[in-house]
């Protein structure tokens, strides 16, 4: 261990830890669910402060502060918070999720491991006290934890949603189109309130999922929208005290050309700090996105059903034994794993809301790490989930096509098509005679002659019902 000073005293801290005082006061202070906050935050945090030295240095903020540095320590700051944007430090974020709402705790992780970091880069003592890098003074310069923190919110949530969750239902959205595409002639019955209906293709089903989840993607590139002004340079209340008027136009310039997300500066500070309505607004688009992903992978699954006493209209790929008990049974696994995480995101809209709701009193929220956290697992999961559903399920996923045309002859919904010839109430009573009976509505046609042969086969045409649009 060694010791380290701070402005409350002495802090015990692991010998070769790159934190310092202040985090590791954190650690002492929430020892509450052993879960730090998201390695793509703290990259996102690395990012943000790596571009606010780069703007610092430029608009000369480092030679007129209390301690001025020079080029070269400003380029070893640079290069050692763009290596915790690369991940190289996580293992120095030691602090739970549930800590002070601000997450003034994380950003002072980062501000102590990138100066500690950038001394070490210049050849210097990180373990001396007196710090040639500082964490405040120079890492945390025209900065607040109240600007920067939410700043790397909405640069983590946007970037998970352009690099993970929009690729990853784009391809499953080219996969269920091109279901659609093949099984344009395969008959089937459908099926409205679990009951009988009209006769449709499967393809036409499958676009309809398709389409379900093209909107999907519209609505992701709508939440990430959400998230494009950043609060930089809006300091402790959004007044912008300490810092450079040009600092939170900057800022997000930057970012918006490494990220290549259009980022911008907020058009009101007040507001930027205060609230977190645009990541709430976010995972709200999120949330109807699992909506929709659990309808879409819920109705593969009872479209699977079977092999003998369901459905099973499409064949899923077997993945794995389905029963400790049952040989031979396998289930629609992955489906119940996509809607299992779409509960998860729905369940977390909640944690969202209340969060927001209750934690924006005046200038700013206190329950920032937990929303980040929420955003986060939110959009991960559900990518990850996805893009294991469509590569497992839906891409090996084939057409029963004898099994599809097998019902509709059999379906009573069958008589719709004699409503233009002999009207709702007579197709009716067929439909229910034939139910009685256990005939086909074909069968009682032709035993009582309701039609001539060409207008019956006409009237009771399944693909002329499927296709009449």
């Amino acid at each position: 261990m060694r010791i380290e000073h701070d402005t409350m005293g002495e802090v015990m801290i692991p010998r070769d830890a790159y934190f310092g005082s202040q985090t590791q006061r954190a650690v002492d202070n929430f020892p509450i669910s052993g879960k730090r906050i998201s390695n793509d935050l703290i990259h996102a945090l690395g990012l943000v402060k790596k571009v606010a030295a780069k703007v610092n240095f430029q608009l000369g903020k480092f030679t007129s502060c209390a301690t001025p540095l020079g080029a070269n320590e400003v380029e070893a700051m640079i290069a050692a918070a763009g290596e915790v944007a690369d991940g190289k430090f996580d293992a120095e974020f030691p602090i739970d999720v549930y800590q002070t709402g601000s997450g003034t705790s994380s950003n002072m992780n980062a501000n102590e491991v990138i100066a500690n970091r950038a001394i070490e880069l210049l050849g210097g003592d990180r373990f001396n006290p007196q710090k040639q890098i500082h964490p405040n003074d120079h890492v945390n310069l025209g900065q607040s934890t109240n600007d920067m923190f939410p700043t790397a919110i909405h640069v983590a949530v946007a970037s998970l949603i352009k690099n993970l969750l929009i690729p990853s239902l784009s391809a499953c959205h080219e996969i269920l189109l091109r279901k659609s595409e093949s099984w344009q002639e395969v008959l089937k019955i459908g099926r409205t309130h679990l009951a009988d209906a009209v006769p449709m293709t499967l393809g036409q089903e499958f676009g309809g999922f398709a389409r379900q989840i093209e909107l999907a993607v519209e609505r992701a590139k709508l939440a990430m929208e959400q998230v494009l002004e950043l609060p930089a340079g809006g300091t402790a209340v959004g007044t912008g005290i300490n810092t450079h008027p040009e600092f939170g136009k900057k800022v997000a310039e930057n970012l918006a050309e490494l990220t290549s997300i259009p980022f911008v500066e907020a058009k009101d500070h007040f507001e930027a700090n205060a609230q977190r309505d645009g990541v709430v607004a976010a995972h709200a688009l999120i949330k109807s996105i699992s909506v929709t992903l659990m309808n879409v992978a819920n109705n593969i699954r009872f479209l699977s059903s079977g092999p003998r006493c369901g459905y099973y209209e499409v064949m899923l790929p077997d993945l794995q034994p389905g029963s400790s008990i049952m040989p031979g049974k396998v289930n629609p696994v992955l489906c119940e794993s996509l809607m299992q995480v779409a509960a998860r995101v729905v369940g977390n809209d909640q944690t969202m809301t209340t969060a927001a709701a209750t934690g924006g009193h005046f200038q700013l929220n206190i329950m920032m790490p937990v929303l980040a956290d929420t955003a986060l697992e939110s959009v991960k999961i559900l990518a990850a989930a996805t893009n294991i559903f469509t590569q497992k399920a839906l891409e090996g996923m084939e057409a029963n096509e004898s099994i599809c045309k097998s019902a509709i002859e059999r379906s009573l919904a069958m008589a719709t098509g004699l409503n233009p010839y002999i009207g709702y109430e007579k197709a009716a009573a067929i439909a229910k005679e034939a139910f009685k009976t256990g005939k086909t509505v074909r069968d009682i046609c032709n035993e009582k002659n309701v039609l001539k042969p060409d207008d019956l086969q006409k009237a009771l045409d399944p693909l002329k019902m499927a296709k009449s649009k």
